[in-house]
């Protein structure tokens, strides 16, 4: 099993210097790497078009790949002696960075799925480094011993499980401060087999939304918080005495801090809503389903504001990074007409957005048109189909008949 704690970081004004002075140095490290790659990619590519029948071919370069770039770091710390303060296995890290995010450009993840194109980092964009690997004996009492960097008081707020090894530590600079990410892993207990079956009485549906955060099948709505809103008046005063300062004075510097710093309490409690509402749901529940919503697209409508606010992606994320350490169980269904069916005898009813009750002339069922979606989304998760029921009642009834309604229990 793995796992990730953040600690906060307490470096003395020294130690403060010393993580400016690397991540400065990293990031001039980064761009000259991805650099190298952008020239080999744009001295050995040229478009059909533009391309002569007959013409002479120059030699191709090699292209620059990890254990070559990771090679001339020695030649890096010959010419730039400052870099022999920096730990090697951190300067190698920064290596591999600039490969994932070069490979996912050209070649895609795993999945096909491909990134734009990477972006050199400008002065204070560079935010985190890696240690690959750390001694496990690190940590004493309030201290944490960073390599090259010395022991640094942290808050442990929680203590590291027993059984569990350190294997790589992230320092990230945040605009509150600096942070420690500890990657612990524990080879001797397994990932949870997860074996649920969902079924009417183990499962629940939720419909995600914009006038609740969530109603569950079973009726129960949970407020949207809208805390990005709620800061809005003093967001808007801090940016304005951001804009106000000159452009590179230590005032604008500060002012830009101060507004950082606002953006990243909205942040920090908006995450804290979302942990303790995914708690709450998988306390009741074994297996949790919900719409495989295409966020991305949504947040590009006339309602961005209000989605990026609510946070529907971190938030299916923590459910269903949370559901796998418990040994539950998230479904995704597909959304295409949650909120046009009827949950009771599977037609169609037509409704814009505006339109929040669901009244169905077939049946006559009426309800809300979120709890309406939220039991077809619990209906699609176990398997059952509202409209074929409903057909094979047709069926028994016959000819010129009315149907008898078909309900499903929602838990």
């Amino acid at each position: 099993m793995k796992l990730a704690y953040q600690y906060k970081l307490r470096p003395n004004k020294q130690q403060i210097e010393v993580l400016e002075k690397w991540l400065d140095l990293l990031r001039r490290q980064y761009n000259y790497r991805l650099g190298e790659r952008f020239n080999w990619y744009e001295q050995n590519r040229n478009s059909i078009n533009y391309c002569p029948l007959i013409c002479h071919l120059p030699q191709l370069k090699d292209q620059p790949d990890y254990y070559t770039q990771k090679k001339d770091l020695i030649n890096t710390k010959k010419l730039f002696l400052e870099y022999k303060t920096i730990h090697s296995q951190v300067l190698q890290d920064v290596i591999k960075r600039v490969k994932l995010t070069f490979d996912r450009w050209l070649k895609g993840d795993s999945k096909k799925r491909r990134s734009g194109k990477p972006r050199f980092k400008g002065v204070g964009r560079y935010h985190s480094f890696t240690y690959p690997q750390i001694k496990q004996d690190c940590i004493n009492g309030n201290k944490i011993k960073l390599p090259k960097i010395g022991f640094v008081k942290f808050i442990q707020h929680r203590p590291i499980p027993d059984g569990f090894k350190i294997k790589t530590a992230t320092v990230i600079r945040k605009a509150d401060g600096y942070y420690v990410i500890l990657s612990l892993e524990d080879k001797s207990v397994p990932s949870p087999d997860i074996r649920i079956i969902p079924n009417l009485d183990n499962t629940i549906g939720i419909d995600m939304g914009l006038k609740a955060f969530l109603i569950d099948s079973q009726g129960q709505e949970i407020e949207i918080p809208q805390y990005y809103r709620q800061a809005q008046k003093q967001l808007r005063v801090k940016q304005k005495a951001v804009s106000r300062k000159i452009k590179g004075s230590n005032r604008r510097k500060k002012a830009i801090n101060k507004l950082a710093k606002r953006h990243q309490k909205v942040a920090n409690t908006r995450k804290d809503f979302h942990y303790k509402t995914a708690k709450g749901l998988l306390e009741k529940n074994d297996v949790i389903a919900h719409e495989k919503l295409n966020i991305k697209a949504l947040a590009k409508t006339k309602l961005a504001k209000s989605i990026n606010d609510a946070g529907w992606g971190q938030f299916l994320t923590i459910l269903a990074s949370k559901a796998e350490k418990a040994g539950l169980l998230t479904v995704a269904v597909k959304p295409h007409g949650t909120s046009q069916e009827c949950s009771c005898c599977g037609h169609t009813v037509k409704k814009t957005l505006s339109d929040r009750w669901h009244s169905c002339p077939h049946c006559g069922f009426e309800a809300d048109r979120d709890l309406n979606a939220a039991i077809n989304i619990k209906n699609r998760a176990v398997g059952h189909s509202v409209l074929k029921a409903h057909r094979v009642s047709e069926a028994i009834a016959g000819v010129g008949e009315k149907p008898t309604p078909v309900f499903f229990e929602s838990a």
